[in-house]
C-alpha cells in the first residue's frame, strides 16, 4: 500500500513547497508552517488591484525592486494574503526582511526558466481549487482523491528516486521531489511540464512507447544517445491502465535496475494512480454539473441563494453577473446538430469560466440553457465593478477571436444574495440587444443599452396584442403596398438622419431634390406634420416597435 510522505493540509504553504520546493519554488523568507490554508493564486496587477481571496498566494509578476517588492508585501498582509511568489533571484535587503516580519506574508522565489503560466497552472492543480461544495475531501487507496503529486510523492519515497506522472500525450500531470537528482533532460522536462520533442523522439525511435503500452511490466530504459552535454541516466516506467485503455504512464530517473520488490510496488502504484485519474476525469463531469446546479440556484434568489454563493465562495461579497451567448442565425442551424450546438456552447462556457478564474480565482461560472453566466466577486470599496465586468468580458472575446461572434451582457453589482435575480436579468437584457445584432458592440452594461431594452420590451407586448401600424404611418404602409413605392423606407432614413436631407438621400441612394419630392409626398399621404415634434417621436416610435403589415396577395 501506498503511503503519503506528509501530513501536511492539501491546500498548505508548507504542502506547496513540500511538492513544488527544489525544482520550481523556493522559501527565501516566512515561516511555511503557519496554520493556514491557501485561498487561491491571484496574479498581482498594480493597474488593477483584484479582490483578494483569505490567504491568496499571490504571483508578483515582475516585482524586482526591493521596495517594491516591501511595499506589496505591506498591502498584501493587510489583506491577509499567505504568500508572494517573485522571480529568482530576490535581492537580500533589509527593506524586504522587515517587511515580511511585519506582514506575516511569506516570500519565495520562482527558479529561472519556469514560466509563470506553468506555475499557476501547477498550482491550481495541486490546490484544487476546482472542488466545489465537498465536505469531506474523498480519498482512493488512503490518499485524497484526485491528489497525483501526492501520489508521486509517495512512489518516489517506495522506490528511492524522482518520479513523474504523465498523460498519453507526455505531459506531466504530477511530480515528485527530488528531481534535482536526476539530469537535465528531467529538469528540462519538470519546467515545460512536457517531456521534450527531441527526448520523446528518441523514445519512439527506440520502440519505448510501443513496449510500454503493451506490457503491464516495468520496462527499463537505459541511457539515451544523447549529446555529453545533454546525458540521461536511466529510466524505469510503467503504463498507467484503466482496462484496456491507457491512461499514461509513470517514470522514475533510477541508477540501476529495480530490485522485484520495487518493481511490484510501482505496478501497484500504476492501479493507484489509474483509479485517481478516472476519478478526476469522472469528477470533471460531476463538479461542472454541480457547479451549474449552484450557479442557477444562486441566480434564482429563492431560499437556497445565500448557501449556494457560500458553497461557490462568493458568500457576503457584491458580486457582478455576466451573461455570454453565441448568436444562433438559420444558417447555423442548418449547418449544426443539437448536439453539435450544444457542444459548441459548452465548450465556450468552459473557456469563459476558465478565463474568469483566472482573472479573480474565487469567480464562477457555468452553462445554464443556453447562456453562460458569470458571477465575478467585486471589491466592496470600489464603485468600477460593472466597467472591470466589461473589460473582463472584452478581454475574453479578444482572446477567442472572431471565429465564434459570441456577446456578453453585464448587469449591475449586487451586495445581496436576494437582489441576484435583479442582476440576472439586467445581465439577460443587455445580452438580448446584442444578440440582436443592433450597433457593432459586443459587450454592453445594461445602462449602455436601457434605451434599447425598452424598445424590444415594448415590441414584445405590442406583437403579443397583435397591433398593426395606424394613423399616418399606416397609411404610408398601405400606400406603398399598393403602389409600390417606398415612402416609409424615406421617412425612416429622414428620422434616423435627425432631419439631415443631404445624408438621408445618400442613405437611401436617390438625389437629394428627389428626396425632398418623397419626402413632401409621404406627408400628404399620411398627413404627417414633419414640423411637429410629438408627430415625429410617435411615427418614430411606431417604425420602431411595431412590425409592418404582411404583404397583400395579389390573384
Amino acid at each position: 500500500m501506498l503511503l503519503s510522505v506528509t501530513n501536511r493540509p492539501r491546500a498548505s504553504l508548507g504542502r506547496v513547497l513540500d511538492d513544488l520546493g527544489a525544482t520550481l519554488l523556493e522559501l527565501v523568507h516566512g515561516d511555511p508552517d503557519r496554520p493556514m490554508e491557501i485561498g487561491g493564486i491571484v496574479t498581482h496587477d498594480p493597474h488593477d488591484e483584484p479582490l483578494l481571496p483569505r490567504h491568496a498566494l499571490v504571483l508578483g509578476v515582475g516585482l524586482q525592486e526591493p521596495s517594491v517588492i516591501a511595499c506589496v508585501l505591506r498591502d498584501l498582509g493587510r489583506q491577509q494574503a499567505a504568500g508572494l511568489v517573485v522571480r529568482a533571484p530576490i535581492p537580500a535587503h533589509d527593506m524586504i526582511t522587515s517587511a515580511v516580519a511585519e506582514s506575516g506574508v511569506a516570500l519565495l522565489a520562482l527558479t529561472r526558466g519556469a514560466s509563470w503560466d506553468q506555475l499557476a497552472v501547477l498550482l491550481r492543480s495541486l490546490l484544487a481549487e476546482g472542488d466545489v461544495g465537498v465536505a469531506e475531501p474523498e480519498t482512493l487507496g488512503g490518499m485524497p482523491s484526485g491528489d497525483l503529486f501526492a501520489l508521486a510523492n509517495a512512489a518516489a519515497a517506495l522506490l528511492d528516486a524522482p518520479v513523474t506522472i504523465e498523460d498519453r500525450s507526455s505531459r506531466v500531470l504530477a511530480f515528485s521531489g527530488r528531481q534535482d537528482e536526476a539530469d537535465t533532460a528531467r529538469v528540462e522536462t519538470i519546467l515545460g511540464r512536457q517531456v521534450p520533442q527531441r527526448y520523446s523522439r528518441l523514445l519512439n525511435e527506440h520502440g519505448v512507447f510501443r513496449e510500454l503500452y503493451r506490457t503491464d511490466q516495468v520496462v527499463y530504459v537505459p541511457p539515451l544517445p544523447t549529446t555529453e552535454a545533454d546525458f540521461t541516466i536511466p529510466r524505469v516506467a510503467v503504463a498507467v491502465r484503466a482496462g484496456d485503455e491507457i491512461l499514461g504512464s509513470i517514470w522514475a530517473a533510477v541508477h540501476d535496475p529495480l530490485t522485484e520488490e520495487r518493481s511490484q510496488a510501482l505496478r501497484d502504484a500504476a492501479k493507484l494512480v489509474a483509479l485517481h485519474m478516472l476519478r478526476i476525469r469522472a469528477g470533471a463531469d460531476v463538479e461542472r454539473r454541480l457547479r451549474a446546479d449552484l450557479v442557477s440556484t444562486a441566480l434564482e434568489g429563492g431560499a437556497g441563494a445565500r448557501e449556494a454563493l457560500d458553497r461557490l465562495g462568493l458568500g457576503g461579497q457584491p458580486v457582478v453577473v455576466m451573461a455570454l451567448a453565441v448568436p444562433v442565425s438559420a444558417a447555423d442551424e442548418s449547418l449544426l446538430s443539437e448536439a453539435g450546438l450544444a457542444t459548441e456552447r459548452q465548450r465556450l462556457a468552459d473557456a469563459f469560466a476558465m478565463h474568469l478564474g483566472a482573472v479573480h480565482p474565487r469567480s464562477a461560472a457555468a452553462l445554464v440553457g443556453d447562456v453562460a453566466y458569470g458571477l465575478v466577486p467585486v471589491r466592496p470599496d470600489r464603485a468600477d465593478g460593472e466597467e472591470r465586468a466589461v473589460r473582463i468580458g472584452r478581454d475574453f472575446l479578444d482572446r477567442i477571436g472572431d471565429r465564434v461572434t459570441a456577446t456578453i451582457g453585464v448587469g449591475p453589482v449586487v451586495r445581496e444574495a436576494a437582489r441576484l435575480p435583479h442582476a440576472r436579468a439586467g445581465a439577460d437584457r443587455a445580452l438580448r440587444v446584442l444578440r440582436t445584432g443592433r450597433g457593432s458592440q459586443r459587450v454592453a452594461r445594461l445602462a449602455d443599452v436601457h434605451v434599447e431594452t425598452l424598445l424590444l420590451e415594448l415590441r414584445d407586448l405590442v406583437e403579443a396584442r397583435g397591433d398593426q401600424p395606424t394613423g399616418p404611418i399606416g397609411r404610408l404602409f398601405a400606400y406603398d403596398q399598393q403602389h409600390n413605392t417606398s415612402l416609409v423606407e424615406t421617412l425612416r432614413a429622414w428620422l434616423d438622419a435627425f432631419g439631415d436631407v443631404i445624408a438621408a438621400a445618400a442613405a437611401v441612394y436617390v438625389h437629394p431634390n428627389t428626396f425632398r419630392y418623397r419626402l413632401r409626398r409621404l406627408a400628404e399621404v399620411g398627413g404627417l406634420d414633419l414640423d411637429d415634434p410629438e408627430a415625429r417621436f410617435a411615427a418614430m416610435l411606431q417604425l420602431r416597435v411595431v412590425a409592418p403589415p404582411p404583404p397583400r396577395h395579389t390573384p
